[in-house]
């Protein structure tokens, strides 16, 4: 595969265990932004677009990476988000950092197992999986040991981290703030 976008683009991968506010983050950057940011969530392009369950070499690897090189090839800034597994998605991530024009980024929510079960009880989806099923999903600290992933913990909101990845990786001070 080829050089994708351009020096004006922006890539932002977003990764996180299950329930740990990555689909909110993200929407709520690609919200800030408008329409020139393409949203691409693993879990439609698996779940929904291909029906497919997360395993070794799926198909979704490959369309995560598709649709986000057209978005970014057609001027797209591009969030990339999902659980994304290290041991799973990191070639792909990598490589499509690698071939990208512009500035990428790479965020992990680092968010504890008791946190993401309480903040999984206040989603529209909670019952369509318990307890049981995150845990087997659950992977402590799955960070890809990229120099440029950062980790937000948990302790950062939905405000401060999506003012932050607008700030690090876009340029763009959040509207009505403050300076301290």
């Amino acid at each position: 595969m080829g050089l994708v976008g351009s020096s004006r683009t922006r890539l932002v991968v977003i990764r996180g265990n299950s329930g740990s506010g990555k689909s909110s983050v993200a929407t709520a950057v690609r919200e800030a932004l408008g329409r020139t940011c393409a949203l691409v969530p693993q879990d439609v392009m698996r779940r929904t677009v291909l029906k497919e369950r997360d395993v070794a070499n799926g198909f979704n690897i490959g369309l995560i990476s598709t649709v986000a090189r057209y978005a970014l090839d057609c001027g797209y800034h591009v969030i990339v988000e999902g659980i994304l597994t290290a041991q799973r998605y990191a070639t792909m991530l990598t490589q499509l950092a690698r071939d990208h024009r512009g500035t990428t980024a790479f965020y992990y929510l680092d968010v504890s197992f008791e946190e993401t079960l309480r903040r999984h009880e206040t989603r529209p989806k909670a019952a369509e999986f318990g307890p049981e099923e995150m845990r087997a999903w659950y992977r402590e600290h799955d960070v890809l040991r990229l120099p440029a992933e950062q980790v937000i913990p948990e302790t950062s909101s939905l405000e401060q981290t999506t003012h932050r990845i607008l700030a690090e990786a876009f340029g763009e001070q959040p509207r009505n703030a403050t300076k301290s």
